[in-house]
């Protein structure tokens, strides 16, 4: 598998999904630069960490989901290839039309930073298939920005279409539906609040988000 992590401006997450990839599935992975225009050739999955891209001027992921690169990052998505976007990244994915619905301010108006669980919601996904059937797991989340919301026409869609594949336990942010992540219609975009590149070997508390990176593994 050859997968690349997408750095910003502002990433803190950057390494730590590089690392967590390269461990969950035994592959290198390369770094690309924001302001590069094109990707490496014959990629099967691409990252899009969690941070602070851009000093989350404007709308956290708003100017990152402009930087040159994601232009690259659409086409190779509509060619079919993986993308993941995990909190900032998620962000972006919104915000560069990738995924429907926004990421809004916490409802408690705080910042929360804490081990989650956090249920498959769908299991029949690229990114879920190793979890046969573990109903619940635990990442970490650290976010203020983690509220999701979409209108209640696409909330329906993508309710209906399984576009949601991780749901909160005990919602921390307000999220509609306590919706943690969801995929895009063709299955290959997944965006998630939760971390699972904080969450891949048992000594960071658990090592659920491992069998995400080696779900798509298998995928590929």
């Amino acid at each position: 598998m050859s997968a690349a992590v997408i750095v910003f401006p502002g990433s803190n997450c950057d390494r730590d999904c590089k690392v967590a990839v390269e461990r969950s599935t035994g592959e290198q992975v390369q770094m690309v630069w924001h302001a590069e225009t094109e990707l490496p050739k014959g990629l099967d999955l691409i990252v899009l960490p969690g941070g602070f891209s851009y000093g989350d001027y404007l709308r956290c992921g708003a100017m990152a989901a402009q930087a040159p690169i994601m232009q690259a990052v659409k086409k190779a998505a509509d060619d079919g290839v993986t993308v993941v976007g995990i909190c900032n990244g998620f962000q972006v994915l919104c915000e560069a039309g990738m995924l429907p619905g926004a990421l809004m301010r916490n409802s408690s108006l705080k910042y929360i930073c804490k081990p989650i669980s956090i249920t498959v919601a769908n299991a029949q996904t690229r990114f879920t298939s190793g979890y046969q059937g573990q109903r619940e797991i635990v990442m970490t989340q650290g976010n203020a920005d983690g509220n999701y919301y979409a209108d209640e026409e696409t909330l329906k869609r993508i309710e209906g279409e399984g576009q949601v594949v991780f749901r909160y336990v005990d919602n921390p942010n307000g999220s509609v539906g306590d919706i943690a992540g969801l995929q895009n219609e063709r299955g290959n975009v997944l965006g998630m609040m939760p971390h699972p590149d904080r969450a891949f070997e048992a000594e960071l508390g658990s090592a659920d988000g491992a069998v995400l990176f080696q779900s798509i593994y298998a995928a590929v």
